[in-house]
């Protein structure tokens, strides 16, 4: 089938054997490569009820149509697994170069299963697929695990290879590890590195000359040139291009959404110095793009003066500025740099690792904890960071996670997450149809599986009304979940609306679908994600807000959100899924023998 490499590699670690396997057209039809494909297998292969770090757990890496096209927006990969975050469904995304040589591999899905007895490293090309000791990389930083296979790969093969790698917090099994690439690109969140690291796995480093077959090349050469023409005068794109994510500090700061103090307000006093004014002048940015992007929103962010004077990252991105500058209230852009590039050399999520000190910092402040960390402590924090990492002292405490901490430091009234991961930084007391993304993600409490700040920050949606939110939220999520079929990024959101990714499925693979009909294929990926949580034990009361956000408004705004608002867009979240509305459980269905007539062509 165009579009596809028709096949799939098995690697089991406890036996060390692997198999290639083929795949149908019927089922890539179905699924269209990606979360569509990965979610099958999950749910077709692995083994519910087992801890998320039990051999016989899942990993699955995945590529789809798009990726190695010229589409705009395609260099990006997922990794799907069962969480050792939450227990529930496992999905994260990178972007970078790596992708690229992970489709040059040639396969539309990898499946990891069982472990290693001693660390290894894994080779995977279009020609073999090899197994090596890892012993030497064993305890290193992602940076220089990176730069050692690199080095390795070119030794042997001549080739240049993308290196995906686990940090020493993944070897040492702290649950919100990360899968890193290109140095900054995190496969970031739910603990997939946890996963890796569970099974020895230090890296695995793709390169081959594999080439999908495309349907229809002049009509994909076409829309590329068409985007590029609309990209020039797209102020979306031009912002991105400007000030990368950095700018939504400010704006969050406006709307009293920016989460601070650990959750407890909604806007900071030093935002002058942790905004993208800040980043831009005390750094030298360059602006840094993705394979096969026109927007390069990443920020190659150096430091001028002082004590970080010379500290390289790509970033930070809003999310770490929040994490860092807004719950734990560290001032000035360079310190929130410094954190930043000790949670990529540990390979952990800088989301969880903010809330998490953010979270100590409390317990500190209450008595729950012997100590002296407080807000605003850098070096504080950063100790706290390599105790994580190495799961010593509250380190160890923290290393399982915010329900772990919070039950034995009795704050569970005070822990803010949903289903065990903790929010992204846009306080749904602010924005209420936030308070329903997070109540609902299939992967916890998650800002990027419908974007939905984007329609409540510009405007598109009421952010302080709770009511009618169930069905627009979804239409949302479901084209975002097509994105995530295809494997696109999310910025290209406001530039691929159905009819983009009408003309781009049929472009690459030949499939000629309406809107109707992708929103059906991206509804099933839905059903099936929440089929693979409800085997994994979730139940309707997982779908909800923590106490600490339904049971106090922000101060400065009196903005809130009650668990009944949260309960009443659930219910109607559910409703326009086609879901029981009581339960959220999809009705039973029978899986697509075949798809419509109008979207027969796909066959090679």
């Amino acid at each position: 089938m165009y579009g596809f490499y028709n096949r799939g590699l098995r690697i089991n670690l406890s036996t060390g054997r692997h198999d290639v396997f083929d795949i149908d057209d019927s089922l890539l039809a179905r699924t269209l490569g990606g979360k569509g494909l990965a979610t099958h297998f999950l749910l077709e292969e692995g083994c519910g009820g087992r801890d998320p770090l039990d051999p016989d757990n899942l990993i699955i890496f995945a590529t789809g149509p798009v990726t190695g096209s010229s589409v705009w927006g395609s260099s990006r990969y997922g990794v799907f697994t069962k969480s050792p975050q939450t227990g529930f469904y496992s999905e994260s995304y990178s972007g970078g170069h790596a992708p690229e040589f992970m489709d040059a591999a040639g396969y539309d899905i990898i499946i990891i299963k069982g472990a290693s007895e001693t660390p290894i490293w894994i080779e995977i090309s279009d020609r073999d697929v090899r197994s090596h000791s890892a012993n030497d990389l064993w305890g290193m930083e992602t940076y220089a695990t990176e730069d050692a296979v690199r080095a390795k790969v070119l030794a042997t093969s001549g080739e240049k290879c993308g290196p995906v790698v686990i940090g020493p917090a993944a070897e040492n099994l702290i649950r919100f590890a990360v899968i890193e690439n290109d140095y900054w690109r995190s496969a970031g969140r739910t603990g997939v590195g946890t996963v890796l690291g569970s099974k020895k796995v230090k890296a695995l480093a793709f390169h081959g000359h594999a080439r999908r077959p495309i349907a229809d090349p002049e009509l994909l050469r076409e829309f590329g040139k068409s985007i590029t023409a609309r990209a020039k005068d797209d102020k979306g794109v031009q912002t991105y291009k400007r000030v990368g994510t950095s700018g939504l500090v400010d704006l969050l700061n406006e709307v009293g959404g920016f989460p601070s103090r650990y959750w407890q307000t909604g806007r900071v006093a030093h935002r002058e110095s942790i905004n993208s004014t800040a980043l831009h002048t005390r750094c030298t940015v360059v602006p840094k793009a993705c394979a096969k992007c026109l927007m390069a929103c990443g920020r190659l962010s150096t430091v001028k003066d002082g004590p970080r004077s010379g500290l390289t990252v790509e970033g930070p991105e809003y999310e770490t500025i929040y994490a860092f500058g807004g719950l734990c209230e560290i001032r000035n852009i360079e310190d929130v740099i410094y954190l930043n590039d000790l949670c990529d050399r540990l390979g952990m999520d800088t989301i969880s690792a903010g809330n998490l000190a953010a979270l100590a910092i409390e317990a500190t402040r209450r008595g729950r904890i012997e100590g002296s960390l407080d807000y605003g402590d850098v070096e504080g924090v950063a100790d706290l960071l390599r105790d994580i990492a190495a799961r010593r002292g509250h380190g160890e405490v923290l290393s399982q996670g915010i329900r772990h901490a919070a039950a034995m430091w009795d704050m569970e009234d005070m822990a803010v997450h949903v289903k065990g991961l903790e929010p992204a930084g846009y306080d749904p007391r602010a924005l209420k149809g936030m308070g329903l993304a997070y109540a609902t993600s299939d992967r916890g409490a998650c800002h990027l599986r419908a974007t939905f700040y984007k329609p409540e920050l510009s405007g598109m949606v009421d952010p302080r009304s709770s009511a009618d939110k169930g069905a627009v939220f979804k239409k949302w999520e479901d084209r975002l979940t097509y994105f995530d079929m295809l494997i696109l990024c999310r910025f290209y959101r406001d530039m691929y609306q159905w009819a983009e990714l009408a003309t781009i499925t049929r472009a690459v693979t030949g499939l000629d679908l309406n809107e109707e009909d992708m929103i059906r294929l991206a509804s099933e990926v839905a059903d099936n994600t929440r089929r693979f949580n409800l085997r994994e034990g979730l139940n309707r009361s997982n779908d909800k807000l923590p106490v600490a956000l339904t049971s106090h408004p922000l101060p400065e705004t009196g903005y809130s959100i009650s668990h009944d608002e949260v309960d009443t867009m659930v219910r109607d979240y559910y409703r326009a899924r086609k879901w029981d509305e009581l339960e959220g459980n999809p009705d039973d269905y029978d899986e697509f023998s075949e798809l419509d007539s109008n979207m027969n062509g796909g066959a090679q």
